[in-house]
């Protein structure tokens, strides 16, 4: 058996713990097989580029970041468009999946990673995919590889960013990774006792937000915390299309800068911003990650030898399984307004900005 692996989308722990247990997985269990690594994710499956892979290359990496296959980003709304000679990124992909021999072609990554993936297999090949993403919103999974490592770091950033809020009375803007899910936000937020999570799905008043400040500040509070998703929009802004939305905000991509200035006007009080950004899905992967990681890997690995394709490998209820491709691509599993966990966080003063 002739087994593709690919890593696609963005990087984040866990990627190279799930490539591990799958591979070993597959050496210690399936007889005759062979693993081909495709470099660069859908780019190398385009463009045709692989290396055979031995044992000797799925050790030592459980603890690595990042992914040693690289990864790349390859949108979704191109795989069909007809370049010069009338061919698409999709027939490349089909037909170097057959030049390279392969039975199954195991992809790894996030939401546009598996609307290829359900693409790839409605052609004919023989896919299973892993939900990768510290944005955690990938259809009919409990979790994602790659979350809770996120959430560790996001939630130490706000952590930190407390003892500098504290120390000079401010209040501090961390901006959190999450441009349509605010899961990470809403986690870190929760947990690092931010006073005002700002989510995606909730778009907020920044007079409510200025107005908590002001309540925090009239309560004798010195300094407070705004956890930030980078996809966050106040209501005005949830109102228009997405190029609206990107000319209103001129030089800045997120809400951040320009809330933080709305808030020293309205509050009366110093404010800073902070951005993390991409080292909340670098380094190595958590305890937790490196053993959702390998269940995962070895999952995959006995889909593959029971010959189960066109699907995706999901937790559920903390039991590994798997969906469809076909019934979860396009999805996106979205934090609920209503959900248990803004309840709690209200319950206890926080701030929505709603």
């Amino acid at each position: 058996m002739r087994i593709g692996i690919l890593t696609s989308g963005g990087d984040c722990p866990g990627l190279n713990a799930v490539i591990r247990g799958f591979g070993k997985y597959a050496f210690e269990n399936i007889k005759n097989v062979e693993l081909i690594g495709i470099a660069d994710g859908y780019g190398g499956l385009i463009r045709g580029e692989c290396r055979k892979m031995s044992p000797a290359d799925f050790t030592g990496i459980l603890t690595l970041g990042g992914t040693i296959l690289g990864t790349s980003r390859q949108p979704f709304k191109l795989m069909t468009v007809e370049d010069e000679n009338s061919t698409t990124r999709l027939d490349l992909m089909k037909k170097n999946y057959k030049k390279m021999g392969l039975d199954c072609l195991l992809t790894l990554g996030g939401a546009g990673t598996h609307k290829t993936a359900a693409l790839l297999s409605a052609e004919g090949c023989n896919v299973i995919g892993l939900p990768k993403t510290i944005d955690n919103d990938i259809w009919g999974t409990d979790v994602t590889f790659g979350f809770h490592t996120a959430l560790d770091i996001a939630t130490e950033c706000i952590d930190r960013i407390h003892t500098t809020a504290a120390s000079h009375g401010r209040t501090m803007l961390v901006e959190i990774m999450g441009n349509k899910a605010g899961w990470l936000t809403l986690y870190a937020g929760i947990a690092g006792g931010a006073d005002v999570i700002l989510l995606p799905e909730i778009p907020f008043s920044p007079d409510k937000v200025a107005k908590a400040i002001e309540r925090r500040a009239d309560a004798g509070k010195a300094f407070s915390i705004i956890a930030v998703a980078e996809g966050a929009m106040t209501i005005s802004e949830s109102k228009m299309k997405k190029k609206e939305r990107a000319a209103a905000r001129g030089n800045d991509t997120t809400i951040t800068n320009a809330l933080a200035k709305i808030i020293a006007e309205k509050a009366k009080v110093e404010t800073r911003v902070v951005v993390p950004g991409h080292i909340q899905r670098g380094g190595s992967p958590s305890p937790y990650d490196r053993v959702l990681s390998t269940e995962f890997g070895s999952f995959a690995g006995q889909l593959a030898k029971d010959g189960k394709f066109g699907v995706t490998v999901a937790l559920v209820g903390g039991k590994v399984t798997y969906n469809a491709l076909a019934d979860i691509a396009g999805k996106a599993k979205l934090v609920p307004v209503d959900c248990q966990e803004i309840a709690v966080a209200e319950s206890i003063g926080v701030s929505f900005g709603r």
